[in-house]
Parts: structure tokens; C-alpha cells; sequence
């Protein structure tokens, strides 16, 4: 029913390390031991200002911590080493972080092709506030390049891209619709929340720009809020921290040391969260009360050719319907014991919760509005046999 795509290429950041192993780079990669006291974790500078070697004579390049803090630095090189980019910027949340490239890459009456299937808040931000300030939108359903290929207008700047995508999980080709928006003349902006950078590379497939909630798995311990950009152009890079320290939503040192550690163990993190996914989908799929299972590591996913291509493996996100309607779905959550009822996603711990009146209410009655017997799982690192036996408790 389900197979794991192992091949994947190996990150670089272009500073020489590309030869080391994804896992290597997440314990080592911009957390050099400190030259002071020799301290193997970077230290929390929990600074606003620091000492200048005469006026305008900045010592190591920091002024002041908006513009730049060494523990945010430490989390930047190592964001962009992990996901192969020349430069990586972290925010204070994911939405800030998309918030900022928007204002960085778009000018009022440009246009943005955006997926049918996306994070509530991402859809919130182009239909409430960049609409607003003159940016157009329209949806494609991002799953068919054709379909991405028709939105296209003389003005279209970027392609938004979530794959997996946030609640359904759809897979977007993204070396296919790289290449259209390479065409087009416009940037493909990919939100690599759900994969993670140990499952999925965006840059390595053509994408501009990589989004994430390091809220999510990259923190991986639902202690911190936090946003990142990364690119592969350094000239995009540069104008995008522009545009940061002019804005100001930066990640706090604590905050940025909270990502450092939670990413130490992503790659194991995420093999356990994948290998548990995949047994949740199975069990969900031979359930009398599950109308749909979305998961891409079903052979079935219309999505899971893509998948295994382009990913290392499928995640830790399970998505499904519920007979009996939205009323049902509800009752589900509110049964679960172990999947706590709550937002948000990829902890440790198991999380369930109703898209259509939490995650993705902002959505309702546009083309993004989810089913309303949907249920979203975010399927944690506890031993299996009991998540599925919660599972089979809540939809007895």
C-alpha cells in the first residue's frame, strides 16, 4: 500500500558543505563551537545593542539585534545549509516571514497564482491584506501544471506552491512548475512546512524561494513560534533582509536557539513521524467510518508518484473524512485522548483537529473551504500501537 522514496540530493549551502549528510549539516552547520569558551551549543545572546570599535566600526557586523544577532545567525546558516540555499532569514513567525517576501517581491497590480489547497492564514494574507494593498490573486489547483499554466497573467510575479499541502495533502511537481514560472518570468515560492527540508529540497527542484513555520517540525517540540525564508539567489537574499530589518518581525534569540535545538533531531524526528503516518493511513483506510484517507505514501494518493520522486518520505500528516458528516468529524476530535484536540502541527505529540471551524475557517465559502467532515491528524512520535488504538476508540 505504501513505499518510502530514499534517494534525495545532498544539501549544500555554498560554503563548502555540500560533501556532509543532511544529519551532519543539522548538528553542525552554523554552530561552530564558541571561540571564547569553546561551548558546543551556540549561546542565547540576549541582546538588544552591542559595543562598536569606534563610529560606525561594527565588530563581527552587528549594530543592533533587529538588523542582526548571532544566535539568529547561527539559525539562518543552518536553515539555509539544510535546504540547499545561499541565504537563509528567520522571522518571528512563518506569517511574518510570508508577509515579508510579499512586500519584497510584489508592487501593487501584480499578480500571484496561489493553490486551491493552503494553510488558512496563507490564504487569509493574500485575500485580506495583500488584496488590499493592489496585489491580485486567482487559484489553481497547483497538482496539474496545466491548470497552474492558465492562471498566468502579463503580470503574474510568483507561484505559490504548498506540497504537501495543508489540509489535503496534495502533491505539487515542483520541478514542473518551476519550469513554467521560469517561462512566465515569475518566482516559484514553495512552502516546505509540511515536508521539512530532511523530506523534501525545493531549491534542488527549481523552486526561488522556500517558506516554513519553524513553529512546525523544524522546532518539533510545540515550545516556539517562528517564521523562514530561503533562497538560492544571493541578490534576492539581500533585498529580502532589506526588507526584514525595514519591517522589523524578526526572530528573538531565544526563539531562534529553541529552532537550533529542535532541528538537531529532525531527521530522526521525521523518520518516526513518517513511519507512524504511514500506519495511521493504513488503519484509516480499512476503517467502516473513514469515507477518504489523505495521505501521499497510499499507492492510491493521486499524488504519490510525485511524492516518492521528489521526497525522501511521506510525513507526518494524515488528513481524512468521516461518514456520517461534520457533526461526526467533531465528535471524533472531541473523543480522541492521546491526539490532543489542538492547532498547529508537527510536535512530538499526536494532534488532532476540525479544519472547518479551526485551522482553515478564514477559508469558508471560498475555493479553499475544506469539507466540513474533514479531520486533520498531525501523527506524533508515540509508541504506534497506542495512537492507533486512541484512533480506533475516537470513530468506534
Amino acid at each position: 500500500m505504501t513505499e518510502q522514496h530514499t534517494q534525495q540530493p545532498a544539501p549544500h549551502d555554498g560554503a563548502g558543505h555540500s560533501a556532509q549528510s543532511f544529519e551532519t549539516l543539522a548538528i553542525h552547520a552554523g554552530q561552530e563551537a564558541d571561540p571564547l569558551t569553546g561551548a558546543v551549543v551556540p549561546p542565547i545572546y540576549q541582546v538588544s545593542t552591542y559595543k562598536q570599535d569606534g563610529v560606525g566600526g561594527l565588530r563581527g557586523g552587528y549594530e543592533y539585534s533587529r538588523s542582526a544577532n548571532p544566535t539568529r545567525t547561527a539559525l539562518e546558516e543552518n536553515l539555509a545549509a539544510l535546504e540547499g540555499g545561499r541565504r537563509g532569514l528567520a522571522f518571528a513567525s512563518g506569517l511574518a516571514a510570508e508577509d515579508c517576501l510579499l512586500r519584497a517581491l510584489l508592487v501593487p497590480g501584480d499578480h500571484v497564482v496561489i493553490p486551491n489547497d493552503a494553510y488558512g492564514g496563507t490564504f487569509r494574507l493574500f485575500s485580506k491584506v495583500a488584496e488590499r494593498w493592489g496585489v491580485e490573486w486567482s487559484v489553481a489547483d497547483t497538482s496539474d501544471p496545466a491548470a497552474v499554466r492558465a492562471e498566468l497573467r502579463p503580470r503574474t510575479k510568483v507561484i505559490w506552491v504548498e506540497t504537501p499541502s495543508n489540509p489535503l495533502l496534495g502533491i505539487t511537481d515542483i520541478a514542473a512548475v518551476a519550469d513554467i514560472a521560469r517561462t512566465a518570468g515569475a518566482r516559484l515560492v514553495v512552502d516546505n512546512t509540511f515536508a521539512s527540508p530532511y523530506l523534501q529540497q525545493p531549491l534542488a527542484l527549481g523552486a526561488d524561494v522556500v517558506v516554513h513555520s519553524t513553529t512546525k517540525y523544524m522546532g518539533g517540540h510545540s515550545d516556539v513560534v517562528g517564521g523562514a525564508l530561503v533562497v538560492a539567489d544571493p541578490g534576492l537574499g539581500d533585498e529580502l533582509a532589506f526588507h526584514q530589518n525595514a519591517m522589523g518581525a524578526v526572530a528573538g534569540p531565544f526563539d531562534s536557539w529553541l529552532v537550533l535545538r529542535g532541528v538537531k533531531t529532525l531527521a530522526v524526528r521525521m523518520d518516526r513521524h513518517s513511519a507512524n503516518a504511514t500506519r495511521v493511513a493504513e488503519l484509516l483506510v480499512a476503517h467502516p467510518k473513514v469515507t477518504e484517507v489523505f495521505y501521499p505514501g497510499l499507492s492510491g494518493h493521486a499524488g504519490h508518484e510525485v511524492a516518492a520522486k521528489q521526497m525522501r518520505a511521506f510525513g507526518g500528516m494524515v488528513s481524512f473524512r468521516v461518514a456520517g458528516g461534520e457533526q461526526a468529524a467533531v465528535d471524533v476530535c472531541d473523543r480522541a485522548r492521546l491526539f490532543t484536540l489542538g492547532e498547529s502541527l508537527g510536535g512530538v505529540e499526536s494532534l488532532i483537529e476540525h479544519p472547518g471551524r479551526m485551522t482553515h475557517a478564514s477559508a469558508a465559502g471560498s475555493a479553499l473551504e475544506v469539507p466540513a467532515d474533514l479531520v486533520r491528524l498531525s501523527v506524533g512520535i508515540e509508541a504506534i500501537d497506542d495512537l492507533l488504538a486512541d484512533l480506533s476508540q475516537a470513530l468506534a
